[in-house]
């Protein structure tokens, strides 16, 4: 493993770069395919947020099995598959739990009335399985999943993170929907967007801290117990400090989203796609201090970059920030994990069968 991470590093930052001719089509289809940027948001929106969950499922429980049962080139492919299946049935199922089953209300540009729709408010739905299934991998460090093996373990940590989506919904949103309108009505202290924000935030926190920095300081804890409880502490208590603090600034939560996204986008693209690759070499502390640098200068990029795209468009149904979000969670975030992640860099980048994987 350590030498084949040497060996990625030392061909960044071309591999990064030739991953970008897969990438910006990948998210370019994800922000446009659906009849124009509004379209996209509406209709690929919602199934994308849901794909988040399966895809880190089976590409950091599963090491991309089934489709290690396949030649490489085909293994990205199989997967990507089997991971929209999945996210138009979690989708389906996210309808279901906040009003009734209707193919319209998910798959309309704009939904009638009487049609249960899906967007926005299956989305914080679906962002909080994500964020659990990523606290459960990264900042759990898998406990108490791991103990099952990885195929079984997998299937629980999807099933507790949306069983911990599901709470945290009926716990926390407030609903009140139009007559007619097909959605359940329940009480809370969030808005639905109130919530996606806090998620998105807290996702922020667990990029910031588990991939831009690969989890420094808390990994310097030896003790377990300690270390998983002041990880989940911290990403955490970050996370909803800074949404507090966001919100008594003023700040809209769509924007919120908007904002913070660009950052997860910029760091995935750094800290993934280009394995943290930097110019030079400098200490660990000044390093990581550039990596932050680096993330909040390119998330400022791409934000003003695609917000002003989105200013000259023309909205009826979306708003354009919610657009920008869906770029930059949905199009970029998930374009850079497809690639790297579940697809393992093809066409650009060495294919190897993990251990176990054709299981």
């Amino acid at each position: 493993m350590l030498a084949a991470e040497q060996e990625r590093l030392a061909r960044q930052p071309a591999l990064g770069l030739t991953g970008l001719l897969l990438v910006v089509p990948v998210a370019a289809l994800l922000a446009f395919a659906a009849d124009g940027a509004q379209g996209s948001t509406i209709v690929l929106g919602p199934p994308a947020v849901f794909a988040l969950a399966p895809i880190a499922m089976i590409a950091f429980w599963w090491e991309n099995w089934p489709g290690t049962r396949l030649r490489p080139s085909w293994s990205g492919w199989a997967d990507t598959l089997l991971i929209a299946a999945i996210a138009v049935v979690l989708t389906m199922i996210g309808q279901l739990l906040v009003g009734r089953f209707d193919l319209r209300g998910i798959f309309s540009l704009s939904p009638a009335l009487s049609h249960s729709p899906v967007f926005p408010i299956t989305l914080p739905l679906a962002g909080a399985a994500f964020v659990a299934i990523m606290q459960a991998t990264f900042v759990c460090e898998r406990w108490p999943f791991r103990r099952l093996g990885e195929t079984v373990g997998g299937l629980a940590a999807l099933a507790f993170s949306c069983a911990v989506a599901f709470a945290l919904f009926f716990a926390l949103v407030s609903v009140h929907p139009r007559p007619g309108s097909g959605l359940r009505a329940q009480s809370g202290p969030l808005a639905p967007v109130e919530l996606g924000a806090l998620l998105v935030i807290i996702g922020l926190c667990q990029v910031w801290f588990y991939i831009t920095w690969d989890g420094w300081p808390l990994t310097k804890l030896r003790s377990e117990p300690a270390r998983l409880l002041s990880g989940n502490a911290t990403v955490i208590g970050v996370g909803i400090v800074t949404f507090v603090l966001a919100k008594a600034a003023g700040l809209a939560p769509v924007k919120m989203i908007a904002l913070a996204g660009s950052f997860i986008a910029a760091a995935l693209l750094l800290g993934l796609l280009f394995d943290g690759w930097l110019p030079r070499s400098p200490t660990p502390s000044s390093r990581r201090l550039i990596e932050v640098i680096v993330d909040l200068v390119l998330s400022a990029i791409l934000y003003a970059s695609v917000n002003a795209y989105a200013d000259h468009l023309r909205w009826t149904v979306a708003r354009p920030t919610e657009w920008v979000a869906h770029v930059m969670l949905n199009a970029i975030a998930l374009s850079v994990i497809l690639h790297v992640a579940v697809g393992r860099r093809w066409p650009f980048g060495r294919q190897q069968r993990p251990a176990g994987g054709t299981r």
